[in-house]
């Protein structure tokens, strides 16, 4: 059964460049450790201090697999380091979702 991890940040909205960098870190090592990188979502309209992560994995045992080998990462861990010394993430909550198949990835299709 495939799992999103569903990442909530609330974030400093005056650093956003600062969170920028971070979430385009993660597009390198995210996909290196076993995630299935969906993306990061930053703020556009709306709430400006809150921005999204969302990672997929084939099981919860693949994401605790992922989560072992993000632990030694070099890169993993300069970049979580980047978070505390720069202080831009002000909240992080992790939800774990599955997906109903029928409705993943469904591209527009327009009916004239």
């Amino acid at each position: 059964m495939k799992i999103t991890c569903f990442i909530e940040y609330k974030i400093d909205p005056f650093q956003l460049d600062r969170f920028t960098t971070y979430a385009e870190n993660w597009g390198r090592i995210i996909p290196l450790c076993g995630g299935e990188l969906l993306g990061y979502f930053l703020p556009h309209e709306g709430s400006n201090d809150t921005a999204f992560g969302l990672i997929s994995f084939n099981s919860l045992a693949d994401y605790e697999k992922y989560r072992a080998r993000l632990k030694k990462d070099k890169d993993g861990h300069s970049n979580f380091m980047f978070a505390q010394k720069e202080r831009f993430i002000l909240e992080e909550k992790r939800t774990f979702l599955k997906v109903v198949p029928q409705t993943y990835q469904q591209s527009a299709r327009v009916e004239i």
